[in-house]
């Protein structure tokens, strides 16, 4: 969430910069409607808190010189009853307070570009060259088709639409991008590998996004409150729920494996073809917990590392710097990296880093204690590095050859015993 006395001090300027969003990210007269309630509702809960402890020191006096006491006490009994009622009201508002705040996304960083969608994002830089090749290129679809490997239409007989069957040596280079990708954020930047559940509970669904805005999104249990992680990012970042580390404990360093689920709530007719947009995919994950005053080093950091991984695979990329209106609800500023598909003549999104600041850390009140015993929000930052499905999509197109066979990056062979090529069989 957002600071409340960030909104209490300055709504205006808040609603401003939410605009930049979008015209319906904060609703201006909502919020002032429901702090206008709050504080007249706060005075009258003083009011009859200073009556009852007048009250209580009036019957103490009389008791004490031996006075008839009873019509103070039966004001008293009316100013409790009250002082309940108002108490009550006061905790429901305050819910429906909180509920109306976590349904407000994140202020954007001041470095945000402004803009309403994807074509107003800023191209920081790009790395690599895309090949030319002396024959017609085909999408990872009927290159992995032409290898025996990607089986859509087993994976349409087994669970539907958007989700694929790998076999055979497409498979097992999924793996190796999964453990390559796992080696080098362990090895060589500093990442604890952790395991996961791949399912959360509400709570912690609502700790990193909100679920009141996007449970749609998600796959839920029935009768469970459990639902299906969409990205590791919700159970590894939740570590952090409800708790206070020491200073010198940061910044927190994870990664992670896992399968994500995604229920694709409002994609009809985007992407339908192979795995760009499927319900389960894999993806490896960077969570960062830091100091408050390292996050946007660190979200430099992150992205490097993610990019780190593009390089070694040899796959041409570009960071784009999302503008306003493209990033995601937490976040406070959000690089994606877009990897190079010849088959589309295009740039598709691989990876997301994002900086949330204080606004998980607050949903989840997690916290670490400054030199003077105080705690205070840590901020949380994360990204995929990479996901691997999209990785396998990236390197079947870019090394694909006239034969129909695929090279195998270097960085990625000792993963598969040294194989340097996967032929058709």
């Amino acid at each position: 969430m957002i600071d409340i006395q960030l909104l209490r001090k300055d709504p205006q300027q808040v609603a401003r910069r939410l605009a930049t969003r979008s015209a319906t990210a904060f609703d201006a007269d909502a919020f002032d409607k429901l702090e206008g309630h709050r504080k007249a509702l706060q005075t009258r809960v003083e009011q009859a808190q200073a009556a009852r402890n007048r009250l209580a020191k009036e019957i103490g006096q009389a008791k004490a010189k031996g006075q008839d006491a009873s019509a103070l006490l039966a004001q008293a009994d009316g100013c409790k009853s009250e002082l309940q009622d108002l108490e009550q009201q006061l905790s429901e508002l305050q819910s429906t307070f909180e509920d109306f705040l976590r349904r407000v996304p994140n202020l954007p960083h001041e470095s945000v570009p402004v803009g309403a969608s994807s074509e107003d994002s800023r191209e920081e830089r790009r790395w690599g060259e895309a090949r030319k090749f002396d024959f017609a290129v085909k999408d990872h679809v009927d290159v992995g088709a032409g290898l025996g490997g990607l089986d859509f239409e087993t994976a349409a007989k087994l669970a539907g639409a958007r989700f694929v069957v790998m076999k055979g040596a497409v498979a097992r280079l999924h793996r190796a991008l999964a453990q390559f990708m796992l080696d080098l954020h362990t090895r060589e930047h500093g990442y604890t590998e952790v395991y996961v559940p791949y399912m959360v509970s509400g709570a912690c669904a609502d700790g990193v996004s909100s679920l009141g805005k996007f449970k749609d999104d998600l796959f839920k249990l029935d009768g469970r409150d459990l639902y299906l992680i969409p990205t590791a990012e919700y159970p590894v970042t939740n570590f952090m729920r409800e708790s206070i580390v020491a200073a010198d404990a940061l910044p927190l360093k994870f990664v992670c494996h896992s399968p994500c689920f995604r229920s694709e709530a409002g994609s009809a007719g985007k992407d339908t073809r192979g795995m760009i947009r499927n319900h389960q995919f894999d993806k490896v994950e960077l969570v960062q917990v830091v100091h408050p005053e390292k996050s946007y080093p660190g979200l430099e950091e992150l992205t490097a590392h993610a990019e780190e991984v593009l390089k070694r695979l040899e796959l041409p990329y570009r960071v784009v710097s999302l503008c306003t209106g493209d990033i995601g609800f937490s976040s406070a500023k959000t690089y994606d990296l877009e990897v190079w598909l010849p088959s589309q003549q295009a740039y598709r999104e691989i990876s997301s880093c994002s900086n949330f600041e204080a606004f998980q850390a607050r949903r989840m009140q997690a916290r670490w204690r400054n030199d003077k015993g105080k705690p205070e929000l840590v901020h949380t930052l994360n990204g995929s590095a990479l996901a691997v499905g999209r990785t396998l999509v990236a390197i079947l197109e870019n090394f694909q050859e006239a034969d129909g066979s695929v090279t195998i990056p270097g960085a990625l062979r000792p993963y598969l015993g040294g194989q340097g090529k996967i032929d058709r069989p």
